[in-house]
């Protein structure tokens, strides 16, 4: 396997680095006939992650982030000698989570932000972190096996959590996430996707189409940078920093012709 070869067709260091990560984790794995993981990647990674293993027709992996509604996911991949049954039987062994019990006093006023605010004030790396699910009393927060007994210690020295308990709970033990939808409606131009981003966003074209340009926008899971793209019910659009969407239904039409748009907001 060329490494080198491999990677020439991409140009940024960010993404020759995740990739070069994936061909180790691959030959490790190959090697030493044994489950290779990365650390946990985000859409964007994930995107250029599946696609990359579609180019080299490498089909012994999987991705995992501890829940069905997971953002975050290792990649695991595998020797030929394993199938998927065996595969998932080592989840558990792969991914833990951190559970967050919050004093009485404190319940209802952590949100996401508080607790990665916290995980990065640490200097702990964010691929060291999955999906932080919170709720009124507390989180889970998805981790690597081997970061679960550090990082336990590690947010006990912080203030904001001084009176809070912790414990490392298998990942079948997680809580699931209430799921809150808010339902809008959007008049668009056209269903391009910089129009839609500026909608959802709320912001300018312009500055919606920086937004799509820096990679921030996915659709359906995949990165999207063209911004012509026509957007379809159904079609689920996330935007790194401002949420995710789902077109639900185009309801009508204004008098002069724009798209009346129904989206379900999670939030």
């Amino acid at each position: 396997m060329n490494k080198q070869e491999l990677l020439s067709d991409y140009r940024r260091q960010e993404e020759k680095m995740c990739l070069s990560q994936v061909l180790d984790k691959i030959e490790f794995s190959k090697t030493r006939e044994k489950i290779e993981s990365t650390d946990f990647l985000d859409m964007y990674q994930i995107s250029i992650v599946e696609n990359f293993l579609r180019k080299i027709k490498f089909q012994n992996y999987c991705l995992y982030g501890g829940h069905s509604e997971a953002e975050r996911k290792i990649l695991i991949v595998f020797p030929e000698k394993y199938n998927m049954n065996m595969v998932e039987k080592n989840y558990t062994k792969i991914v833990k989570a951190i559970r967050i019990k919050l004093p009485e006093d404190d319940i209802g006023k952590f949100n996401h932000r508080n607790y990665l605010g916290g995980i990065v004030k640490l200097g702990i790396n964010r691929e060291k972190v999955g999906d932080i699910l919170v709720f009124d009393n507390g989180a889970d927060i998805i981790v690597k096996n081997e970061t679960a007994e550090i990082l336990k210690t590690e947010l006990q020295t912080l203030t904001r959590f001084q009176n809070a308990t912790m414990e490392i709970i298998e990942i079948t033990d997680i809580r699931k996430q209430e799921i809150k939808i808010e339902e809008i409606k959007i008049i668009v131009p056209s269903l391009r996707l910089d129009n839609i981003v500026s909608d959802l966003a709320k912001t300018s074209r312009t500055k919606a189409v920086q937004i799509i340009d820096s990679e921030r926008v996915f659709i359906n899971g995949q990165c999207e940078t063209k911004q012509s793209k026509s957007v379809k019910v159904q079609d689920i659009i996330t935007i790194r920093g401002k949420g995710r969407f789902v077109i639900k239904e185009i309801s009508g039409t204004t008098r002069s012709g724009r798209p009346v748009l129904v989206v379900e907001k999670y939030v």
